[in-house]
């Protein structure tokens, strides 16, 4: 009778913890509450989800709720795919690390010509910002293959491969390039067989208009005057090595856990994901291959025009926290470590 009272107490006092967590997680979330557009929060330990739900509307004038399984515009939180897809040819030895860039892509500038992927997966490339050389006037959407002929009218870097660190867009559109190339598949093709489909993620999807509707999506919204006002897509929407994935927080779940074996990517392409190649323009920040790394944590951010993402990973305790918006404000990375923080265990 005492152990049942016991485990009994034991129960009620995991509940009144995990009552008082959730409050305190809901506290955080405020400002994703109410009739504007929301945010889809996951948090797991040890795989298992704690925290799991939607705050705020997906759709605001059809007043969608959003969910655990609605898919928001990832922004720059897909150069982790595109570098996964990378690191999966190389283990296939349809590429290496160390080939020029160019002897994939002949059409970008001579100037380029000593640039390697592995430089263009830790920003070390130097390449121009293809967003500063593009039309002001541009009306319709490019895709990575008017990024790549942007660059190739120009002639000059920032530095010489490898001396610096500057993020850089243009260089995962390269990328997603190079993954056509050396595949013979589309990119979007690529990722969903080798990467989504066998994760399970099966609401997942790099979008091209005209392809595959994206499914439960959000649409992005910015504040403007008081009100929100719909911004779901400006004209470098569409370039999908440096941001055109749509995902969930159940989706990225299965991410997630993949990330810690060799069910996808082996021991060693994980390690050259998750090691710090390069020191950012923030003291505390080093970067990997489509990963930040800041003290034990790795993650990115992701930040278009109507949508703010995050993932913050702690691996060594098991713990990660994946933040999803359709607003342009705020910015969540100070609030998923926030809510990290509130579950580590001391």
């Amino acid at each position: 009778m005492r152990l049942v009272l016991l485990l009994c107490c034991v129960v009620l006092a995991a509940c009144a913890v995990s009552s008082g967590r959730e409050a305190d997680v809901d506290r955080l979330m405020q400002r994703y509450e109410g009739d504007g557009p929301g945010a889809s929060l996951l948090v797991l330990r040890d795989d298992v989800p704690v925290v799991r739900k939607g705050y705020g509307f997906a759709d605001v004038e059809r007043r969608t709720p959003a969910a655990p399984d609605t898919d928001y515009r990832l922004a720059s939180v897909s150069k982790q795919f595109t570098a996964a897809a990378i690191l999966l040819l190389a283990q296939d030895g349809k590429l290496s690390l160390d080939d020029r860039a160019r002897r994939w892509l002949p059409a970008l500038p001579p100037v380029a010509d000593a640039i390697t992927i592995r430089q263009l997966l830790s920003h070390q490339g130097g390449l121009i910002d293809y967003e500063d050389v593009m039309a002001p006037d541009t009306s319709v959407p490019l895709r990575d293959r008017d990024v790549l002929a942007l660059l190739a009218t120009t002639d000059r870097l920032y530095f010489a491969p490898g001396t610096s660190y500057r993020y850089s867009n243009g260089g995962y559109a390269m990328l997603a390039l190079i993954v056509e190339k050396a595949s013979g598949e589309s990119f979007q093709a690529f990722l969903r067989k080798r990467i989504f489909l066998p994760l399970g993620m099966t609401n997942t999807l790099a979008y091209v208009a005209g392809g595959p509707a994206v499914p439960h999506r959000a649409f992005g919204y910015s504040e403007d005057g008081g009100r929100w006002v719909r911004t779901d897509q400006s004209m470098t929407s569409a370039v999908l090595g440096d941001g055109g994935i749509y995902s969930s927080i159940d989706d990225l779940a299965r991410w997630d856990a993949a990330l810690y074996d060799d069910r996808l990517l082996s021991d060693a392409s994980r390690k050259a994901a998750f090691t710090a190649w390069a020191h950012t323009d923030e003291a505390d920040v080093d970067y990997g291959y489509g990963w930040r790394i800041t003290g034990e944590t790795l993650w990115h951010s992701g930040e278009t025009i109507g949508f703010r993402n995050v993932i913050v990973r702690y691996p060594k305790r098991r713990l990660t926290v994946i933040l999803l918006t359709n607003r342009n404000d705020p910015e969540p990375y100070r609030t998923a470590l926030a809510i990290g923080a509130l579950f580590v265990r001391p």
